[in-house]
């Protein structure tokens, strides 16, 4: 069976996992100088700038310390957080060895960062649950970094068990209790709620997908738009998005939704740092052959309009995009909830197109 007639049985029951490594950046780190091991690591913002921090360990975390918060914030958490600086050249070769290893059990992986990725195992012979535990034994073996999985028969439920376990564990979700699964959840476990939608479903009384069930397709497109529809869906755990393997491409880009609306483009210059380094590790790892045709940056605001500024020619540099960052910021002034750079790739030439030279 080729991979195109595998990825085409999507409205067939699927087997997904959700692969996660656990703080994969500072684990790394650790790993590498065992004498940080049970002390509180952080990965990113230095002590003498303003900056965040792109990931941290769990006794980071048992601080209140998280991904993505301010570095002097960290550090009034918890004043012997021991900041290293990221170093993507190493964490690429690693996420390459365990794609390696993906790719021995399905063709069908959509990595969606360095240290995440999907897999549809549909086809696999094996027991699923016992499969992901194979999966993450080589990982572990070949690199001593410890994952984390969900299995589920979509990429929503997966992607939620996968987070229940961490770290160094799994879960799987079956079909059959899919509805049980999904009822107690809190509404910010679904896919596409961030902080704002979130409180606006809590003005509703909706802290849980059991709650938010209680309204129709109609009166959730009223309040959230197309949206809604969606919510009307995935409250209830169904996901029709197929899993798609590395393919070219039109664009790549990341984005982050913020807890707190950024204020001021100072804020939100301060964030766009991480984002720049996260796209620039990812165009290394997964299109470093490709031709970038267009760079752009993408701002959600408060009450969820968008705005999206793209120039051509430019190199993806961090004083281009902040230069679109500024112009997108300036149109409205309104205060920022997410923030997505990314680029655009040249589209190779068809072969009837290549035909027509000759």
């Amino acid at each position: 069976m080729s991979d195109t007639s595998l990825v085409q049985k999507t409205a067939e029951p699927r087997t997904i996992v959700h692969l996660d490594m656990d703080c994969f950046y500072a684990a790394i780190e650790v790993r590498d100088r065992p004498a940080l091991r049970g002390k509180p690591v952080g990965v990113g913002g230095a002590r003498d700038r303003r900056g965040v921090l792109t990931t941290c360990n769990y006794e980071a975390r048992e601080f209140g310390v998280r991904s993505a918060m301010p570095t002097f914030m960290a550090l009034q958490r918890c004043p012997n957080l021991i900041i290293l600086p990221t170093r993507f050249d190493v964490y690429r070769r690693e996420a390459a060895i365990i794609r390696e290893i993906l790719h021995r059990f399905t063709p069908l992986v959509e990595p969606l960062s360095l240290d995440e990725a999907y897999l549809d195992v549909t086809a696999h012979p094996d027991v699923p649950a016992g499969l992901a535990e194979v999966i993450r034994d080589m990982i572990f073996r070949k690199t001593k970094l410890t994952s984390s999985a969900g299995i589920g028969p979509n990429k929503l439920v997966a992607k939620i068990a996968s987070e229940i376990n961490k770290p160094n564990g799994q879960l799987e979700v079956k079909a059959q209790d899919v509805p049980a699964f999904m009822a107690p959840l809190p509404v910010r476990k679904i896919w596409g709620v961030g902080p704002a939608s979130e409180q606006k479903l809590e003005q509703l009384g909706i802290k849980t997908c059991a709650e938010l069930q209680k309204f129709s397709r109609v009166e959730l497109q009223e309040l959230f738009g197309k949206f809604g529809i969606e919510l009307y869906d995935l409250c209830r755990g169904i996901d029709d998005r197929p899993v798609e393997p590395d393919r070219p491409r039109k664009s790549l880009s990341t984005e982050e939704t913020f807890s707190t609306n950024l204020e001021t483009l100072e804020q939100c210059e301060e964030r766009l740092e991480e984002l720049f380094q996260e796209l620039m590790a990812d165009l290394a790892q997964k299109e470093s052959a490709r031709t970038i045709t267009k760079i752009f940056v993408k701002l959600k605001f408060a009450d969820f309009t968008r705005t999206t500024v793209e120039r051509a020619g430019l190199e993806p540099s961090l004083n281009a995009f902040r230069s679109l960052l500024a112009e997108a910021f300036g149109r409205t002034g309104k205060t920022v909830r997410l923030i997505g750079v990314g680029v655009r790739f040249s589209e190779p030439a068809k072969a009837d197109e290549q035909m027509r030279f000759l």
